[in-house]
This record gives C-alpha cells, structure tokens and sequence, in this order.
C-alpha cells in the first residue's frame, strides 16, 4: 500500500492488519510494514517474540541442551 493511501484511511489499515501484514510504499519501494494485534495478548506475544534479551536467553538454553546440559522436564 503507498503511504498516502494509508495516512488517509489508517485505522481501516490497522483493522486489516490484524489478519495480514501490510507492506507500505514510498515511491514504489517498500517502506515498512505495519502489523495490527487482535488482542492484548498478541501485542505482548510480539514484543516477547523480538524482545533481543529474550531472544539471547532462549538461544543459550537451547544449545546448553544441545550440549548436554539441562534439566529434564520430569525432573524438574
């Protein structure tokens, strides 16, 4: 979508994002994108989800278990 058709209508844009990422344009190239959130949870799902910390933390996990190390989900 060009950005001067999304400035002038946003919240029906926002309304079709909640179901699907709208890329938008500036000059016929891609610009951003804008993601709408159904609910409340699906915001905080999106934040958690890119949030790098989170990111870093479930990276070391995963190849501390790779490595051998780790609790098992029965043991703990």
């Amino acid at each position: 979508m060009a950005l001067a058709e999304i400035k002038d209508d946003l919240s029906k844009y926002l309304r079709l994002a909640e179901d699907e990422e709208i890329v938008i344009t500036r000059h016929g190239r891609a610009a951003g994108v804008l993601i709408g959130f159904g609910s409340e949870e699906d915001w905080f799902d999106y934040r958690l989800e890119h949030h790098p910390e989170f990111l870093r933390r479930i990276a070391e996990a995963r190849a501390a278990l790779h490595e051998g190390r780790g609790v098992r989900l029965e043991d703990a």
